[in-house]
């Protein structure tokens, strides 16, 4: 099965209250949906973890073919191997999101405007804001 996966980490503050959200869909269909609190992380984090929540979605859903698309283009460039990871704190997430990568028979990921990625940029920042007290 070949699904595209938009996912998307934000984070209020840099660090701060942080989430993530992931949109998998199959043949043009939304197949799932997660809107995620994680906490307090730094942006950068959470795009990681956004990318590794969406791989592990889709492998649980029996993908061996993905398209990723993500506003962070630091992570896109990351993950083609276009820029090293300098940051101690990446380099471990960096390392979980290539050994889920290397479990799919085809993978490719781009780097998409905000604008673009608008749905999982929205299950991110509800994610954030239904974990905060009211």
């Amino acid at each position: 099965m070949k699904v595209e996966v938009f996912a998307d980490g934000a984070s209020r503050g840099n660090p701060g209250e942080a989430g993530l959200g992931v949109v998998v869909r199959s043949e043009g269909k939304v197949i799932k949906e997660v809107a995620e609190y994680i906490g307090r992380a730094t942006n950068n984090v959470a795009e990681y973890l956004a990318l590794i929540r969406g791989l592990e979605e889709a492998l649980l859903l029996g993908a061996n073919e993905a398209s990723f698309f993500s506003d962070s283009e630091l992570m896109v460039k990351q993950i083609k191997g276009e820029y090293k990871v300098k940051n101690e704190g990446l380099q471990p997430l960096h390392l979980h999101a290539r050994q889920l990568i290397a479990k799919f028979k085809k993978f490719e990921i781009t780097h998409k405007y905000r604008e673009d990625n608008q749905h999982a940029d929205d299950l991110a920042n509800r994610a954030i804001h239904n974990a905060r007290p009211r």
